[in-house]
């Protein structure tokens, strides 16, 4: 499915404006501006790491100056399908780490829970601000060649990919100021005050301008840049766990050149093995010791919360839609794509007798690592993951190879192409909750790729929620 069209193979009235520009530049005026594009990347520094035989090596952010246009009528359903969802995996993940009424009533496995790798015990009986403990979120979309848009996967642990949303359209705005001022494209920009916003919401005991930091575990990680970037958006301080100490009273104090100052919210960048090492793991350099000694007595709030990551884990995505019913009484509005869950007999027969027609993937991988899809792998392949399945079904989940939509990239100095994209918008979730307009938008560049990350060859486009009625004709 070509996203510029609707389903009568007309071009949909959002993308008449970019398919003027686009025809009126011709393949050399948009490789021109490709090529702006390019420059001004390398200009503002905007990179990414990509960790390759031990060495980190920085590379400029891939971008293609094209952009993805969605209809801001159909963008309203996803918002609210994504501030539904949201709200349900909160008060789901509430619940295991207190009440465990979804267990009780029969609507949730308990064995689930009991294998669960990101269940955190050391998080029972916590109540965090507001009944939140995922506050940032980012839940992968794809459309599939029925025109509807599908959760792929939810993100709630430390997600990433907000900053590129927000350079992404920084680069736009400056490679085609034109349309900009002739179409009603919605904002992103406000991002990072709606983050901040947020983030001084849950301060402990309200109090009132609250000191927030952003931890990272330093220059090496690959996502480096987007924490120094919200950090300085925000006017927040950019920490690594050395900078930070738990005193007796519990406070948490940012070592400064004046003494100690006190923190009031960590927003985390770091994995929740890593986060203290009295309590997780014990040879951790870049976490805080007695960081959740301090937050389970609430003298510091950490978005997103310790333990969160247990709602994180592609198995119990394949419930979400009985989560939604349960806590929220609704029928979800967006759907999930269709998953057999290799822990029960029936469903891992079907995935083994039709490894070929499926896509398999592991319980808890990130960056599309894992990954078997099935009629694009070979033989021994696919022997391979039927004997990890059969090794540990719990870990395994497959669904159907969907015919991901397609929107026009350039692929060489001479050919504009379509290519498959995903689209990652990010939900902050608190008192309120905001969701940004589109978000990241990830393209396969290879020809008939559906690997998206950037880490595997993919690149990005700037997404643009289009209100028909209110542009300039």
């Amino acid at each position: 499915m070509d996203e510029r069209h609707g389903s009568d193979g007309r071009l949909r009235p959002s993308s008449v404006m970019l398919d003027q520009l686009l025809h009126d530049l011709g393949i050399r005026g948009l490789i021109e501006r490709q090529r702006a594009a390019e420059a001004e990347i390398q200009t503002m520094g905007i990179t990414f790491t990509v960790y390759s035989d031990g060495d980190n090596i920085d590379r400029a952010w891939p971008f293609d100056v094209i952009p993805r246009i969605i209809d801001g009528d159909e963008w309203n359903r996803v918002e609210a399908g994504l501030v539904q969802r949201l709200r349900a995996l909160n008060a789901f993940i509430d619940d295991l780490y207190n009440d465990q009424l979804i267990i009780t009533d029969g609507v949730f496995p308990a064995e689930l829970l009991a294998d669960s790798v990101n269940y955190r015990p050391e998080c029972r009986g916590v109540h965090p601000a507001h009944g939140v403990w995922a506050h940032i979120s980012g839940s992968d979309l794809v459309r599939h060649d029925d025109g509807e848009f599908y959760v792929l996967e939810d993100n709630l642990r430390v997600p990433s990919g907000v900053s590129y949303v927000l350079e992404n359209r920084a680069v736009t705005k400056r490679v085609f100021p034109d349309l900009f001022e002739r179409q009603s494209i919605r904002p992103v920009d406000n991002y990072t005050d709606e983050l901040n916003r947020l983030l001084t919401s849950i301060a402990p005991h309200g109090r009132r301008d609250p000191q927030v930091a952003v931890l990272t575990p330093g220059v090496f990680n690959s996502a480096y840049f987007e924490h120094s970037f919200l950090a300085q958006r925000m006017g927040a301080e950019l920490v690594e766990g050395d900078d930070l100490v738990v005193g007796p009273d519990d406070v948490v104090s940012m070592r400064t050149i004046e003494g100690l100052t006190p923190v009031d919210v960590i927003y985390r960048r770091i994995d929740d093995l890593f986060l203290d090492p009295e309590v997780f793991r014990s040879d951790s350099l870049i976490g805080v010791p007695g960081l959740m000694r301090a937050w389970r007595n609430g003298a510091v709030s950490i978005a997103n919360a310790p333990g969160a990551g247990v709602a994180d884990d592609k198995v119990v995505y394949a419930w979400v839609p009985d989560i939604i019913r349960y806590y929220m009484g609704e029928e979800p509005i967006i759907p999930n794509v269709p998953t057999w869950r290799c822990m029960y007999a029936d469903e891992r027969r079907h995935v083994l007798d039709n490894l070929r027609e499926l896509v398999v993937k592991p319980a808890n991988e990130s960056g599309g690592y894992g990954i078997v899809i099935g009629d694009r792998a070979d033989d021994a392949t696919l022997r391979q993951c039927a004997a990890a399945i059969e090794a540990d079904p719990r870990n395994w989940v497959a669904q159907p190879i969907l015919a991901l939509s397609t929107v026009p990239t350039i692929v060489s100095d001479d050919e504009v192409a379509p290519r498959h994209v995903d689209l990652r918008p990010f939900i902050l979730t608190g008192q309120r909750s905001f969701v940004t307009p589109g978000g990241l938008t990830r393209v396969a560049l290879p020809e008939g790729s559906l690997v998206v990350n950037s880490s595997q060859g993919g690149g990005s486009k700037d997404t643009w929620v289009v209100d028909v009625d209110r542009m300039d004709t």
